[in-house]
């Protein structure tokens, strides 16, 4: 275990950043998506008891806060936004749990909404716009501090 946990602190950057890239495509894919054809998607969510103006908030949402995630700009923020969204999707919206169709998309939001809650706890990683801001307020500071960009600290101390 000591071995994984020195290959997976050497490349926390590059790890954070395929894992935010998979978690900011589902959100941006979906919010073009339904950019695209929004008469459509205005329509669907209506049926659904979705007001236009929140539809449109949530569309902006997507694509905002996805393409925040993928550049890693805002991350825990963005992270944070997303994760509540997620929760309050299936919260609201796949609640019918004796259709096991509707139970799958309740537990995916909420496993979606836990990644989001471990990317805004840890951050973006070193390669990520955070990461590079976070790294020079850093070398203008005399006094060494810990890294503010990911987790990778904490597993040092577990061993």
């Amino acid at each position: 275990m000591v071995h994984f946990r020195r290959i997976v602190g050497h490349r926390a950057g590059p790890i954070l950043l395929l894992g935010r890239l998979m978690l900011a495509w589902l959100f941006v894919h979906e919010g073009l998506t339904l950019a695209g054809s929004l008469d459509a998607a205005l329509g669907a969510m209506a049926k659904l008891g979705v007001a236009a103006p929140l539809a449109l908030a949530v569309i902006t949402l997507q694509i905002a806060a996805g393409t925040a995630l993928a550049f890693g700009l805002g991350t825990r923020f963005a992270a944070a936004a997303l994760g509540l969204f997620c929760v309050a999707t299936a919260v609201l919206f796949h609640i019918k749990f004796g259709t096991r169709n509707e139970l799958l998309h309740f537990q995916k939001d909420l496993a979606i909404a836990g990644g989001m809650v471990v990317l805004a706890a840890c951050g973006a990683g070193t390669w990520s716009i955070d990461g590079i801001v976070a790294s020079r307020r850093l070398a203008g500071n005399k006094a060494r501090l810990p890294s503010v960009s990911d987790c990778t600290a904490d597993l040092a101390e577990q061993e």
